[in-house]
């Protein structure tokens, strides 16, 4: 007898009182019932079986048995079912993991199954921060890493790199490089922040944590700003190229962070324009963070490539984020003194000449600005979002 169900984390969303976003259907009976219902729908291929009937997914039972069927899924939270009639159909562990709050894969293999389950639970623990992850469940990451390394490495880059950006997108994005670090799972994917751990982040008293530490805090600073978040992953990858002899120290590492942040996104297949930001909010960050003492010519590059880059406000929310200090007024005020200055009648048309022209008047303008203190700087409260 055929059946649909409303199966995974729509289920769970439903009984924890949330918006259920986003709503995967599974049917029972085989494939030749749910075309003869749906001749339109087509299969998705790459190897998994999932029909699209325009923008919707529907995937065949396990084996036609529901009950069968939640033994296939990634976590226990996740493997539950309505029917049409309105009743639960979940696995064992169900009921007291979503009680508990707790994060456990629905058997023994199901991280070797699909290895990216592994990226999706630590997304989760990030998206539900008072969720646990339980050394069970870190323990089968782990072996799935160590036994199964060759599968991890082979898994689709986009795949594994959607579930990164929709943990930038987590209240608190730190949690899933903790479970992965935890688990031993860092490599290949994200095989720079391994070493990032042992390296102290900078000298006291501005630092007293590892370059990984660091970035993690950061990163947490950043939460709800997910351009920000990537960025503040980025920003100190060159601290693992340092020259072990001058440490703490870490001189030049935001121009030696550009070929490992270009690395990272074109590896995870992000999007140019994220690749763009990393790239540029490692070489500027430090600027940044001085943003208050810097010379008028420097100030006015800087915001001027922030605007070309389209990361003004999400780049002050990393600078705020790594140096505690607000700038972001003082650089908004800049950016509008640059925009009010007009080039004489004389000096345009003329190529390059104009150009210089107009930054050498523009920089001119913001010598004659007050500078803010860094008191005020401290204090300036965050702009509202743009």
């Amino acid at each position: 007898m055929a059946e649909w169900f409303v199966v995974g984390g729509a289920v769970r969303d439903l009984l924890l009182g949330r918006d259920a976003h986003d709503v995967d259907i599974s049917f029972s009976g085989g494939e030749d019932f749910f075309l003869q219902r749906f001749p339109s729908a087509r299969n998705t291929g790459h190897g998994l079986n999932i029909w699209l009937v325009g923008s919707e997914e529907f995937t065949p039972v396990e084996g036609d048995d529901i009950e069968r069927d939640m033994f296939t899924r990634d976590l226990t939270v996740n493997a539950a079912a309505f029917d049409a009639e309105g009743r639960l159909f979940c696995h064992p562990d169900f009921l007291e993991d979503m009680e508990a709050r707790r994060l456990r894969p629905v058997s023994s293999d199901a991280f070797a199954r699909d290895p990216l389950r592994i990226f999706r639970t630590a997304r989760f623990a990030a998206a539900w921060p008072d969720w646990s992850v339980p050394g069970q469940t870190l323990d089968a990451m782990r072996e799935t890493c160590r036994r199964h390394g060759d599968a991890v490495a082979a898994l689709p880059a986009e795949r594994v790199g959607r579930e990164l950006l929709r943990a930038l997108e987590a209240p608190v994005p730190s949690r899933f490089f903790t479970v992965l670090r935890d688990a031993h799972c860092l490599s290949p994917w994200f095989a720079e922040l391994s070493p990032a751990a042992d390296i102290p982040a900078g000298p006291r008293p501005w630092h007293d944590n590892s370059v990984l530490d660091h970035t993690l805090e950061v990163l947490d600073r950043c939460a709800g700003h997910p351009l920000a978040a990537w960025m503040a992953l980025c920003h100190d990858l060159g601290k693992i190229c340092t020259d072990a002899s001058i440490l703490p120290h870490h001189y030049g590492h935001e121009l030696r962070g550009t070929e490992l942040v270009k690395s990272l996104a074109s590896r995870l297949r992000l999007p140019s324009r994220l690749a763009r930001a990393g790239v540029a909010g490692t070489i500027l960050h430090m600027k940044g963070g001085m943003y208050g003492s810097l010379r008028a010519g420097t100030r006015r590059d800087l915001v001027c490539r922030l605007q070309e880059n389209a990361i003004f406000h999400d780049f002050w929310i990393l600078a705020g984020a790594d140096g505690g200090w607000n700038w972001e007024p003082m650089a908004e005020r800049d950016l509008a003194t640059i925009r009010a200055v007009r080039l004489p009648e004389k000096w345009r048309n003329k190529g390059a000449e104009s150009g210089r022209r107009l930054r050498q008047l523009q920089c001119e303008a913001l010598a004659k600005l007050p500078k803010f203190s860094p008191d005020r700087a401290k204090n300036a409260p965050p702009l509202p979002e743009k």
